[in-house]
């Protein structure tokens, strides 16, 4: 069933210093797409100026929790970006990055070209190579040719229909892997999921993350 309306949803935790570039980001896709979006934002515990930053975006629905728990902030602003639209679930489709990311201007295209023949997408994720030191850069580069990003799962670029993710039960509150885990089990339930490396979401080189043992640890580890 064609969609009809974009949720994008965001978890944020003291990202202060990336949460504008982020929103700006999304701005630009949002532009480029022909259909209405709501882009939510959940500020998990955060003590730094995030929230701040987000009053400069009035379009932007925001959130505080006290979670300290992305799979919780996951759910809360697919439920308040849902409860904020007037489309059914079969017509409304959930695009998902963090608030450390920047998405491509083509990023919600590519999620509205691959509903068409899917319920959900999974996209890549690429580090900015530049913030990284040169021994893990040059791991980076020799691990990761063409395609190598293809099907695996981050929620920094992840799409589900909304219909789909209630019907698997949605995010569970996992503090890392809550990604992963809705993936399987949509694809269990026999949903089908798309993937693609064609509008990588760009994100940050960091080493010590949000989430224990997520992208930020596997980037530390990379062979150096």
């Amino acid at each position: 069933m064609t969609v009809r309306h974009l949720v994008v949803a965001v978890p944020a935790r003291d990202e202060e210093p990336t949460l504008a570039a982020c929103l700006r980001s999304l701005g630009r896709t949002r532009e480029r797409i022909a259909i209405p979006s709501t882009v939510v934002v959940v500020l998990d515990s955060c003590t730094d100026g995030s929230a701040d930053v987000l009053r400069r975006f009035p379009d932007v629905i925001a959130a505080e929790r006290t979670h300290g728990n992305v799979g919780l902030s996951r759910a809360d602003a697919v439920a308040i970006g849902l409860g904020a639209v007037p489309t059914p679930p079969e017509q409304t489709w959930l695009a998902f990055t963090d608030a450390d990311s920047t998405v491509a201007p083509g990023w919600l295209g590519e999620h509205l070209a691959a509903e068409r023949a899917a319920d959900a997408y999974v996209g890549a994720v690429i580090p900015r190579l530049g913030d990284l030191d040169a021994p893990r850069r040059r791991a980076w580069r020799r691990s990761h040719g063409p395609g190598a990003t293809v099907g695996h799962v981050h929620g920094a670029n992840l799409g589900v229909r909304a219909s789909a993710y209630a019907a698997v039960g949605g995010f569970r509150p996992l503090a890392v892997g809550e990604d992963v885990d809705l993936v399987e089990r949509l694809r269990a339930a026999g949903h089908v999921v798309a993937a693609d490396d064609a509008h990588p979401v760009r994100t940050s080189s960091r080493l010590v993350g949000r989430a224990p043992d997520g992208y930020a640890g596997y980037l530390r580890d990379l062979t150096v």
